[in-house]
C-alpha cells in the first residue's frame, strides 16, 4: 500500500510500485516510473522520462529529471535512469541525457549523493559511490564503482573516473583519474594510490603490491606513459591490466607530475 500525502500531485500516467511514499507538495510527472519501497520526501519535483528503482530515498527539495542545462537541448526524447538503494539528499539536481550524448543519464545502485550534488546530462555513474556536498558533475562525465568525490569538487565535462578512486574535497578535476588512485588539488593531480580503499576491497596484499609497482612505473618512472602501459598489459594481475588499459584509453589525459 502506498503512502501519498494529500497535497502531493501525481500526474496521470505516472507509474508507482508498491509501498512507495510521496511527501507533501511533491510533484510526480506523467512519464515517471517509481519502484517498490522508494521514499520521496516533501517539496520534490520528479519529471521527464525518469525511471527510479527500488528502495531509494530522495530527500526534500530535490529536482530529479528536469531538462538538461544544455543550450543545444531542443525538447528531444531523453531519459534519466536511477537504480536501487540510492540516497539522494536535499537540493540535489539530476538531469536526463541529450541527443548528442546518447540521450540517457544513468545512475547505478547503492550510491550516496549528499546535499546540492549536481548530476548533469549524459552522466554515467556506477555503484557504491559517495558524492559529498556540492560535488558537481558536468555533462558526459563517467564514474566507475566505489568512487568517493569530496565536497565542493567540480568535474569537467567528458572526464572519466576509474573504480575505487578518491578525490579530495575542494579539488578541480579537468582530466581523467585512473582506477585505484587518489587525486587532489586545483587543478587536481594524482597524489598516490587510494590505499585505504584498496585495503578494504582487495582480497590480498599481493594485489595491492602489484598495483603499487605498476603505479610507480607509470607515474614516477619518467618513461612515456603509453610505453609503460603497453608493457603492463602483459602482467598477469587483473588490477594492473585494468590500470594500464585505462591509461591507454584516456581521451583527456591523466594529471601527474612528469619527471
Amino acid at each position: 500500500m502506498n503512502n501519498i500525502h494529500k497535497t502531493a500531485i501525481i500526474e496521470d500516467g505516472a507509474q508507482l510500485g508498491e509501498n512507495v511514499t510521496i511527501g507533501a507538495y511533491t510533484i510526480i510527472g506523467k512519464n515517471v516510473k517509481i519502484g517498490d519501497g522508494t521514499i520521496i520526501d516533501s517539496h520534490t519535483v520528479v519529471e521527464g522520462k525518469t525511471t527510479i528503482g527500488k528502495n531509494n530515498h530522495i530527500f526534500s527539495h530535490a529536482a530529479i529529471g528536469t531538462i538538461p542545462q544544455d543550450l543545444k537541448f531542443d525538447g528531444e526524447d531523453v531519459e534519466l535512469i536511477i537504480g536501487d538503494n540510492n540516497k539522494i539528499r536535499e537540493f540535489t539536481l539530476f538531469n536526463p541525457g541529450t541527443k548528442g550524448g546518447g540521450s540517457i543519464t544513468k545512475i547505478g545502485s547503492n550510491n550516496l549523493f549528499m546535499g546540492y550534488t549536481h548530476v548533469a546530462h549524459d552522466v554515467i555513474i556506477g555503484d557504491n559511490c559517495v558524492f559529498a556536498n556540492c560535488a558537481t558533475l558536468a555533462g558526459h562525465v563517467e564514474i566507475d564503482d566505489f568512487v568517493v568525490v569530496g565536497g565542493l569538487t567540480p568535474i569537467h565535462q567528458f572526464c572519466k573516473i576509474g573504480t575505487q578512486v578518491m578525490i579530495g574535497g575542494g579539488s578541480v578535476v579537468t582530466q581523467d583519474i585512473p582506477p585505484f588512485c587518489l587525486a587532489e588539488g586545483n587543478k587536481a593531480v594524482l597524489r598516490g594510490l587510494n590505499l585505504n580503499g584498496l585495503r578494504r576491497r582487495f582480497d590480498n596484499r599481493e594485489d595491492i603490491n602489484a598495483v603499487k609497482t605498476a603505479y610507480k612505473a607509470l607515474f614516477e618512472g619518467g618513461r612515456p606513459l603509453s610505453d609503460v602501459a603497453n608493457e603492463l598489459l602483459e602482467n598477469e594481475n587483473k588490477y594492473v591490466k585494468e590500470l594500464a588499459s585505462f591509461c591507454l584509453s584516456t581521451k583527456r589525459g591523466i594529471p601527474f607530475n612528469r619527471k
